[in-house]
C-alpha cells in the first residue's frame, strides 16, 4: 500500500485517506492559446514508467493539497512538499538523482 508524509500536518496517511489529483507542475496556456494546446493541457499527460511528480489531497486529514515525488515501477517515495511550490525542492531532486542517476528532470 503506498503511504506519503502529509508536508502540512506531518502524518504518514495510507492511500486510503488520499485522493489522487494527477500529474504536478502543469502550467495552463495563456487565454490566446488553440484548441489543440488546451485540450492538449486537460486532457493528455506524461504518465511515465519511473520517477513521477503527483498532486494528492490529504482528504480524511488536515484537507489540504500536495504533491509526491515517487517511482511508479517500484512504488518508492522520494517526498513530499507543498503543493504551492513551482519546482521540485532541490533536496527531493538530490534524493532522486542518488537513486537514480541517470533520471533527467523534465518538470524544469
Amino acid at each position: 500500500m503506498l503511504k506519503l508524509r502529509c508536508p502540512y500536518c506531518k502524518f504518514m496517511a495510507d492511500e486510503t485517506e488520499l485522493v489522487p489529483g494527477g500529474e504536478a507542475h502543469i502550467k495552463r496556456p495563456l487565454n490566446n492559446c488553440s484548441d489543440d494546446e488546451f485540450s492538449s493541457y486537460l486532457f493528455y499527460r506524461k504518465n511515465p514508467r519511473g520517477v513521477h511528480f503527483e498532486r494528492w489531497l490529504h482528504q480524511y486529514g488536515c484537507g489540504k493539497w500536495f504533491i509526491a515525488a515517487r517511482c511508479t515501477q517500484t512504488m518508492e517515495v522520494f517526498g513530499t512538499y507543498s503543493a504551492q511550490t513551482t519546482k521540485p525542492p532541490i533536496e527531493i531532486i538530490r534524493k532522486i538523482k542518488l537513486k537514480r542517476p541517470e533520471w533527467d528532470n523534465k518538470t524544469k
